[in-house]
């Protein structure tokens, strides 16, 4: 799960001369909110939706509306664009990823490779990912265990599975403690019931289980 199996590739771009108007009419055009600014082939920054409504006079001032719109029409993505903006190679994890953006407190990351951009990743673009990661959108059970922290518990857990004769859509683990994790299985079968007696007879304590669609 790497950025560059994710991320929107050839993002639209504009330059630092472009209007703000013509900016927000570009992002509404598209249905984006961000922008790269190329100049001379090279990343120079981003902008942004929020950006530019940060930079407009606001509905406040004291300005004539044919001020604010004069001023408006003057501004550049120069006067409101992100100089510095976060960059990622295509080849970072998207749990590298995640932690880069939360890290900066950001919504997206740019995408260079050897000094050019190719791609750009959203906040949206890694929740699609982290749902195709868990295989939420394939239909069958959700089973949550809590069980001792041990080497080979995993593979415990997977014979008994197999021996029920269920495929194992994906796992995931949270620690709860020093002693203790909890494990959490989407199998794909809409019945468990034969499962269940063997897990506890293994002393895997059963927390949760519930159906979903996908």
């Amino acid at each position: 799960m790497f950025v560059r199996d994710h991320m929107t590739p050839d993002p639209i771009t504009v330059t630092k001369e472009t209007s703000v108007l013509d900016a927000l009419e570009l992002m509404k055009k598209n249905k984006i909110r961000r922008l790269p600014v190329i100049q001379d082939g090279r990343l120079i920054g981003l902008v942004t939706e929020r950006d530019i409504l940060r930079v407009s006079p606001s509905p406040a001032s004291t300005l004539s509306v044919f001020e604010v719109n004069y001023l408006v029409a003057k501004m550049t993505v120069k006067d409101a664009m992100i100089k510095r903006p976060v960059t990622v190679p295509p080849d970072m994890t998207i749990e590298e990823a995640a932690l880069l953006m939360r890290e900066h407190k950001i919504d997206n990351l740019l995408v260079m490779e050897k000094e050019r951009l190719v791609g750009i990743i959203t906040q949206t673009d890694l929740f699609e990912a982290l749902i195709k990661l868990f295989g939420l959108r394939r239909p069958g059970i959700r089973l949550t265990l809590k069980v001792v922290d041990r080497i080979g518990v995993l593979a415990d857990i997977a014979r008994l599975v197999k021996e029920a004769g269920i495929n194992i859509i994906n796992v995931a683990n949270r620690h709860k403690d020093d002693i203790y994790t909890y494990v959490v299985l989407r199998l794909a079968t809409d019945d468990v019931s034969s499962l269940l007696p063997a897990l506890e007879d293994r002393g895997y304590q059963v927390v949760h289980v519930s159906s979903y669609n996908g």
